[in-house]
């Protein structure tokens, strides 16, 4: 049999079992279709054989509980016949045929649990291996870098292109990125030039680390650089301008792809995260998409309605139109004037009407509000609330 009928037949379903059968329900499974399609019981019978042989192979696998777990591993990672690498992998999807990813798997009719070294074939084949039996050394994502810009209240909202001085570590100039000053640094014998070692994680699988003795290069120097100390890198400082889109809030973290540090061997270059810090407004504030402003507001304007006019975020004023009665605190919009969404749209701007009270009054003015106090006299503002906490 070979790998790939190994890994693609489903053995749970040949034997009618779910995939946490106990090793008593497989037995019983394996008994009761062994009657049933057994050669002797059905003579001349091509299918009932074939099924016969079938039931037969799923129960030297099943009910052998290494070569079950062996099966069961490879199925999960390796299932439905297609390769699944994880996000680490590259962008975007892709598939293996099983007969070409194990090279026509083991020779001949033997037992399925020949499986044996066929995993470590595979990802020799895959990471290590090229189709001669070469090693190659992979090629190298440069790293992630952060950095932090602070931005005004309306750099924030209009948007900005800011200078960011970085430091990162990039190929070292006096080996150009080999490692070695002399010669070229040979393939880790190690990691087999990965740059990674496998540790066991229990359940049988293993995840990997960084190797140890190339530090994750797969390359080692004979003659490291006095520079970079046969690492190939170098830190190294560049000045990028970087376009802060419009719209951005308080400790937001942008990522611009590919702009952080270069790669090694032809492997893309990191992105880099831009935390970004707004100082506040002496005026204006900010909730969500919406900007928030505090307009004060006369009594009469309140009282008796009017127009206000109100100022916006480096556009031109607005006219707020107080309806006769407005209250202190009543929140009004001004559509269309608030923070850039990501649609490029924008949020409101919303305003607070705050009553002012004057704390100096002319004589006229004293003796106006004298005759409004004695002309609504017999109002209580406050009889509701002594009722409502004499109810409660």
């Amino acid at each position: 049999m070979s790998t790939k009928d190994f890994i693609e037949k489903d053995y749970y379903k040949v034997l009618g079992v779910p995939k946490d059968a106990t090793e008593a329900e497989i037995k019983k499974a394996y008994r009761k279709l062994a009657r049933e399609y057994h050669p002797d019981a059905n003579k001349g019978n091509v299918k009932a054989e074939e099924r016969f042989k079938e039931i037969s192979e799923a129960n030297d696998i099943l009910g052998d509980p290494k070569k079950r777990k062996e099966y069961d591993e490879a199925r999960a990672l390796f299932g439905n016949g297609g390769f699944r690498p994880g996000p680490g992998a590259g962008g975007g999807s892709f598939n293996f045929d099983l007969g070409d990813l194990f090279g026509g798997g083991a020779q001949g009719g033997g037992q399925a649990g020949g499986f044996g070294g066929g995993i470590g074939d595979v990802f020799g084949g895959l990471f290590n291996r090229g189709s001669s039996g070469t090693t190659r050394v992979q090629p190298r994502r440069g790293q992630d870098i952060e950095s932090e810009v602070t931005l005004s209240f309306t750099e924030a909202i209009e948007g900005a292109t800011v200078p960011l001085r970085m430091s990162s570590q990039s190929p070292c100039k006096g080996c150009s990125g080999t490692g070695d000053a002399n010669a070229t640094p040979r393939v880790c014998p190690t990691c087999v030039g990965t740059g990674q070692v496998a540790r066991g994680s229990g359940g049988g699988f293993s995840l990997t680390d960084p190797c140890p003795d190339c530090k994750g290069r797969g390359l080692i120097a004979e003659h490291p650089c006095d520079i970079c100390k046969g690492s190939g890198r170098a830190k190294s400082s560049r000045t990028m301008q970087v376009r802060i889109p419009a719209g951005v809030s308080d400790g937001q973290r942008i990522r611009l792809r590919g702009k952080g540090a270069p790669g090694e061997r032809g492997g893309p270059a990191g992105d880099l995260y831009v935390v970004v810090h707004v100082d506040p407004h002496p005026v204006f504030g900010r909730k969500d998409d919406n900007l928030t402003v505090t307009v004060p507001v006369t009594y009469p304007e309140a009282a008796l309605g009017g127009e206000v006019r109100v100022p916006t975020l480096g556009g031109p004023p607005v006219t707020l139109k107080l309806p006769p009665g407005t209250p202190n605190g009543r929140t009004m919009r001004a559509r269309g004037k608030g923070a850039f969404r990501k649609d490029g749209t924008r949020g409101d701007l919303l305003i607070t009407v705050e009553v002012s009270v004057p704390k100096d009054l002319s004589g006229k003015a004293r003796d106006a509000l004298e005759a409004y106090r004695e002309a609504t006299a017999g109002e209580d503002p406050r009889a509701e609330l002594f009722q409502a906490a004499k109810g409660a």
